[in-house]
């Protein structure tokens, strides 16, 4: 015991050196931690991290091959506290797992033969959480509801678009970017490794902001805001709609092919008067859904 701590203070002061020079920052590897106790006083929610691979990204007809959950508890300030590993799985696909998901995600055929998730375990856990999370819910929350219909009536939320990790100083939204920026690494694309790398991005006090970074999503996950398509819009309004912060609902998942835009309440009149001034020229009937935490990044829409 006393030659690991005489190692681990030697490690120590030679980062403090190192980075002292200025010519040097060193990432440290990501060693997953639990957070503090709550204080009896402290009323505890539970959050499920989830994280999936899969065969490729269409959640119709492509399949989930790996699936990681990481629950933990947190308060309504967004305090983080006891983090545990929730489940793994892997499953075996009815299609072919390419070479290029191989590259992409370490798993081919033999890593997932004979194996599958277990459906009721996996509800169980969703069924038991307060809150889904995702690091780029758009894509796992689609193939998780495919999968389990236990995820269809949680509330969600997203490490990736849910923090303005730009106005924070970061370069990218991208896992890796983000943890390297938070001043650790991490084993890559493995659901598991990437589920803690997201959980210790939570718990960070922001740079700029100061705030914490899981109290920054819990404000943008509780909005409730209305979704705007602009359906039939002139193809050459295109680079206007882009622009303006519109996105193409290219799969038709859900709804027709449109840009859309999601818009706070009391600008939901601006926009409506920009869209039939600026693109349609014309009093337009728009298809409007209203959006919070329940249904966003969901294909239901």
């Amino acid at each position: 015991m006393y030659a690991e701590q005489r190692v681990a203070l030697d490690e120590e002061a030679m980062v403090a050196a190192l980075e002292a020079t200025g010519r040097y920052r060193v990432l440290r590897k990501l060693e997953p931690a639990s957070g503090p106790a709550p204080a009896a006083s402290d009323v505890c929610r539970t959050a499920l991290f989830v994280d999936v691979e899969t065969t490729g990204l269409d959640p119709v007809r492509d399949e989930i091959i790996e699936l990681a959950m990481v629950r933990f508890s947190y308060d309504a300030e967004g305090r983080i506290y006891a983090i545990e590993d929730a489940y793994h799985g892997l499953q075996e696909p009815s299609i072919p797992i390419t070479p290029e998901i191989t590259k992409l995600t370490g798993i081919d055929a033999s890593i997932v033969a004979g194996h599958s998730i277990d459906k009721a375990v996996v509800a169980s856990l969703v069924e038991a959480s307060d809150l889904i999370l995702a690091h780029n819910a758009g894509f796992d929350r689609k193939f998780l509801e495919h999968f389990c219909d236990a995820f269809t009536h949680k509330p969600w939320g997203c490490t990736q678009s849910q923090i303005d990790w730009k106005s924070e100083g970061f370069e990218g939204t991208r896992l890796a970017y983000l943890a390297a920026g938070a001043g650790f690494f991490y084993d890559r694309h493995r659901a598991l490794n990437d589920c803690h790398a997201a959980v210790a991005l939570l718990t960070q006090t922001l740079p700029e902001s100061g705030r914490r970074a899981f109290a920054c999503l819990l404000e943008q996950a509780r909005r409730k805001d209305m979704r705007v398509f602009a359906t039939q819009a002139p193809f050459d309004m295109k680079d206007r709609l882009r622009a303006r912060g519109y996105r193409w609902n290219g799969e038709g998942i859900g709804a027709s092919r449109a840009w859309f835009i999601d818009v706070a309440d009391d600008q939901l009149g601006d926009e409506i008067a920009w869209l039939e001034t600026e693109i349609y020229g014309r009093p337009a009937d728009l298809h409007q859904v209203r959006i919070d935490a329940f249904n966003r990044f969901s294909a239901r829409i």
